[in-house]
Protein backbone atom coordinates (compact mmCIF):
# COMPACT_ATOMS: atom_id res chain seq x y z
CA UNK A 1 0.00 0.00 0.00
CA UNK A 2 1.56 3.44 -1.27
CA UNK A 3 1.89 5.95 1.81
CA UNK A 4 0.33 9.11 1.81
CA UNK A 5 2.23 12.09 0.16
CA UNK A 6 2.79 14.54 3.31
CA UNK A 7 2.53 18.13 1.51
CA UNK A 8 4.70 20.80 3.18
CA UNK A 9 2.72 22.77 5.81
CA UNK A 10 1.48 26.05 5.00
CA UNK A 11 1.08 27.41 8.71
CA UNK A 12 3.42 30.64 9.31
CA UNK A 13 5.52 29.77 12.41
CA UNK A 14 5.42 32.62 14.88
CA UNK A 15 7.63 35.69 14.64
CA UNK A 16 10.49 35.70 17.19
CA UNK A 17 10.06 37.92 19.83
CA UNK A 18 12.37 40.84 18.94
CA UNK A 19 9.58 41.01 15.94
CA UNK A 20 6.71 40.53 18.10
CA UNK A 21 8.29 43.30 19.98
CA UNK A 22 9.06 45.11 16.98
CA UNK A 23 5.25 44.96 15.67
CA UNK A 24 3.88 45.63 19.41
CA UNK A 25 5.82 48.93 19.91
CA UNK A 26 4.50 49.42 16.26
CA UNK A 27 1.07 48.86 16.80
CA UNK A 28 1.08 50.58 20.56
CA UNK A 29 2.67 53.78 18.75
CA UNK A 30 -0.40 53.82 16.08
CA UNK A 31 -2.70 53.77 18.89
CA UNK A 32 -1.36 56.42 20.50
CA UNK A 33 -0.59 58.75 17.29
CA UNK A 34 -4.61 57.80 17.05
CA UNK A 35 -5.76 58.67 20.24
CA UNK A 36 -3.56 62.26 20.31
CA UNK A 37 -5.58 62.74 16.70
CA UNK A 38 -8.73 62.13 18.24
CA UNK A 39 -8.07 63.74 21.62
CA UNK A 40 -7.24 67.09 19.74
CA UNK A 41 -10.22 66.58 17.69
CA UNK A 42 -12.98 65.71 20.67
CA UNK A 43 -11.02 66.65 23.56
CA UNK A 44 -10.75 63.92 26.46
CA UNK A 45 -14.24 64.04 27.31
CA UNK A 46 -15.69 63.32 24.06
CA UNK A 47 -13.42 60.85 22.24
CA UNK A 48 -14.73 57.34 21.89
CA UNK A 49 -12.26 54.28 22.10
CA UNK A 50 -14.45 52.95 18.60
CA UNK A 51 -12.89 56.25 17.07
CA UNK A 52 -9.61 55.83 18.41
CA UNK A 53 -9.79 52.20 16.76
CA UNK A 54 -10.74 53.25 13.67
CA UNK A 55 -8.11 56.23 13.40
CA UNK A 56 -5.60 53.27 14.67
CA UNK A 57 -6.94 51.04 11.89
CA UNK A 58 -7.35 48.27 14.60
CA UNK A 59 -10.30 46.21 15.86
CA UNK A 60 -11.41 47.73 19.76
CA UNK A 61 -10.37 44.22 21.29
CA UNK A 62 -7.04 45.17 20.33
CA UNK A 63 -7.25 48.55 21.23
CA UNK A 64 -8.10 47.60 24.96
CA UNK A 65 -5.78 45.02 24.83
CA UNK A 66 -2.91 47.92 24.85
CA UNK A 67 -4.86 49.76 26.75
CA UNK A 68 -7.97 49.26 29.14
CA UNK A 69 -9.42 52.01 29.21
CA UNK A 70 -9.97 55.41 27.75
CA UNK A 71 -8.19 57.14 30.76
CA UNK A 72 -4.91 54.93 30.75
CA UNK A 73 -4.75 55.91 27.24
CA UNK A 74 -5.47 59.69 27.66
CA UNK A 75 -3.34 59.52 30.74
CA UNK A 76 -0.13 57.63 28.69
CA UNK A 77 -1.05 60.25 25.73
CA UNK A 78 -0.39 63.38 28.46
CA UNK A 79 2.76 61.94 29.98
CA UNK A 80 4.51 61.37 26.21
CA UNK A 81 2.73 65.13 25.48
CA UNK A 82 4.52 66.38 29.08
CA UNK A 83 7.85 64.85 28.69
CA UNK A 84 7.80 66.75 25.06
CA UNK A 85 7.45 69.84 26.57
CA UNK A 86 9.64 69.60 29.83
CA UNK A 87 11.90 66.86 29.90
CA UNK A 88 14.74 67.77 27.64
CA UNK A 89 14.23 71.51 28.85
CA UNK A 90 15.01 70.45 32.46
CA UNK A 91 18.29 68.62 31.36
CA UNK A 92 19.38 71.59 29.19
CA UNK A 93 18.97 73.92 32.56
CA UNK A 94 21.00 70.91 34.40
CA UNK A 95 24.10 71.31 32.51
CA UNK A 96 27.41 72.66 33.33
CA UNK A 97 27.34 74.79 29.65
CA UNK A 98 28.00 78.26 30.12
CA UNK A 99 24.60 80.11 30.36
CA UNK A 100 24.18 82.07 27.56
CA UNK A 101 24.37 78.66 25.29
CA UNK A 102 21.80 76.95 27.75
CA UNK A 103 19.37 79.61 26.93
CA UNK A 104 20.29 79.64 23.21
CA UNK A 105 19.41 75.47 23.41
CA UNK A 106 16.55 76.13 25.60
CA UNK A 107 15.01 78.72 23.20
CA UNK A 108 16.27 76.15 19.88
CA UNK A 109 14.20 73.16 21.52
CA UNK A 110 11.21 74.54 22.66
CA UNK A 111 10.45 76.28 19.07
CA UNK A 112 11.82 72.93 17.44
CA UNK A 113 9.71 70.77 19.29
CA UNK A 114 6.65 72.86 18.75
CA UNK A 115 7.12 73.51 15.17
CA UNK A 116 6.63 69.39 15.12
CA UNK A 117 3.96 69.09 17.26
CA UNK A 118 2.03 72.83 17.38
CA UNK A 119 -0.54 70.88 18.83
CA UNK A 120 1.13 70.45 22.48
CA UNK A 121 0.87 74.00 24.43
CA UNK A 122 -3.08 73.71 23.66
CA UNK A 123 -3.55 70.34 24.96
CA UNK A 124 -1.47 70.11 27.76
CA UNK A 125 -3.70 73.41 28.57
CA UNK A 126 -6.51 71.83 27.90
CA UNK A 127 -6.10 68.27 29.92
CA UNK A 128 -4.59 70.44 33.02
CA UNK A 129 -7.55 72.73 32.97
CA UNK A 130 -9.80 69.92 32.84
CA UNK A 131 -8.48 67.63 34.38
CA UNK A 132 -5.84 68.77 37.01
CA UNK A 133 -4.86 65.61 38.33
CA UNK A 134 -3.18 65.54 35.35
CA UNK A 135 -0.69 68.29 36.85
CA UNK A 136 0.63 65.17 39.10
CA UNK A 137 1.85 63.34 35.94
CA UNK A 138 4.20 66.55 34.84
CA UNK A 139 5.20 66.12 38.17
CA UNK A 140 6.49 62.35 37.53
CA UNK A 141 8.06 63.27 34.19
CA UNK A 142 10.41 65.73 36.27
CA UNK A 143 10.95 62.95 39.01
CA UNK A 144 11.64 60.42 36.05
CA UNK A 145 15.30 58.67 36.43
CA UNK A 146 16.28 60.59 33.53
CA UNK A 147 14.96 64.26 34.53
CA UNK A 148 17.23 66.04 37.12
CA UNK A 149 15.67 66.75 40.43
CA UNK A 150 13.99 70.15 39.69
CA UNK A 151 15.00 72.02 43.16
CA UNK A 152 18.46 71.49 42.15
CA UNK A 153 18.38 73.30 38.60
CA UNK A 154 16.59 76.14 40.49
CA UNK A 155 19.24 76.26 43.49
CA UNK A 156 22.07 75.81 40.33
CA UNK A 157 20.13 78.35 38.20
CA UNK A 158 20.52 80.91 41.19
CA UNK A 159 23.82 80.64 42.19
CA UNK A 160 24.44 81.50 38.26
CA UNK A 161 22.40 84.70 38.19
CA UNK A 162 24.26 85.77 41.58
CA UNK A 163 27.24 85.39 40.36
CA UNK A 164 27.03 87.19 37.39
CA UNK A 165 24.99 90.00 38.98
CA UNK A 166 28.23 90.62 41.63
CA UNK A 167 29.94 90.47 38.69
CA UNK A 168 28.15 93.43 36.90
CA UNK A 169 27.15 90.98 34.06
CA UNK A 170 23.62 90.75 34.82
CA UNK A 171 20.92 92.42 36.76
CA UNK A 172 19.28 90.14 40.02
CA UNK A 173 16.74 87.74 38.78
CA UNK A 174 15.19 84.32 40.82
CA UNK A 175 15.28 81.13 38.59
CA UNK A 176 11.49 80.85 38.92
CA UNK A 177 10.61 83.94 37.29
CA UNK A 178 13.13 83.38 34.24
CA UNK A 179 12.07 79.96 33.68
CA UNK A 180 8.37 80.94 33.20
CA UNK A 181 9.33 84.09 31.66
CA UNK A 182 11.51 81.99 29.21
CA UNK A 183 8.70 79.36 28.88
CA UNK A 184 6.45 82.13 27.97
CA UNK A 185 8.01 83.54 25.18
CA UNK A 186 8.67 80.35 23.42
CA UNK A 187 5.10 79.15 23.69
CA UNK A 188 2.78 82.25 23.00
CA UNK A 189 3.25 82.41 19.50
CA UNK A 190 2.03 78.76 18.97
CA UNK A 191 -1.00 79.25 21.71
CA UNK A 192 -1.80 82.23 19.86
CA UNK A 193 -0.81 81.33 16.35
CA UNK A 194 -4.23 81.93 14.13
CA UNK A 195 -4.69 85.83 16.45
CA UNK A 196 -0.96 86.60 15.37
CA UNK A 197 -1.19 85.81 12.29
CA UNK A 198 -4.20 87.57 11.45
CA UNK A 199 -3.94 90.74 13.55
CA UNK A 200 0.00 91.04 13.09
CA UNK A 201 -0.32 89.74 9.38
CA UNK A 202 2.09 87.17 9.33
CA UNK A 203 2.00 84.77 5.78
CA UNK A 204 5.15 82.76 6.37
CA UNK A 205 4.68 81.45 9.76
CA UNK A 206 7.71 78.81 8.74
CA UNK A 207 9.57 82.20 8.25
CA UNK A 208 8.88 83.86 11.24
CA UNK A 209 9.80 80.81 13.35
CA UNK A 210 12.72 81.06 11.48
CA UNK A 211 13.50 84.65 12.74
CA UNK A 212 12.46 84.20 16.23
CA UNK A 213 14.61 81.07 16.84
CA UNK A 214 17.49 82.86 15.68
CA UNK A 215 16.45 86.07 17.15
CA UNK A 216 14.53 85.04 20.68
CA UNK A 217 18.12 84.00 22.94
CA UNK A 218 19.77 87.34 22.11
CA UNK A 219 16.74 89.35 23.37
CA UNK A 220 16.58 86.99 26.42
CA UNK A 221 19.73 87.58 27.32
CA UNK A 222 19.37 91.14 26.55
CA UNK A 223 16.93 91.63 28.98
CA UNK A 224 19.23 89.82 31.50
CA UNK A 225 21.99 92.46 31.14
CA UNK A 226 21.56 95.28 33.71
Amino acid sequence: MAKPVRRPSTRRAPPPPAARREDDADTERRIRDAARRVFIRRGTAGARMQEIAAEANVNQALLHYYFRSKDALALAVFREAAGHLFSVLLRVLASDRPLEERITQCVHHYIDTLREHPYLPGYVLAEITFHPERIESIAEVMRSPQAPEVKSILAQLDRDFARRARAGEMRPIRAEQFIVSLASMCVFPFAARPMLQHVLGIDDWDRYLDARRRELPGFILNALRP
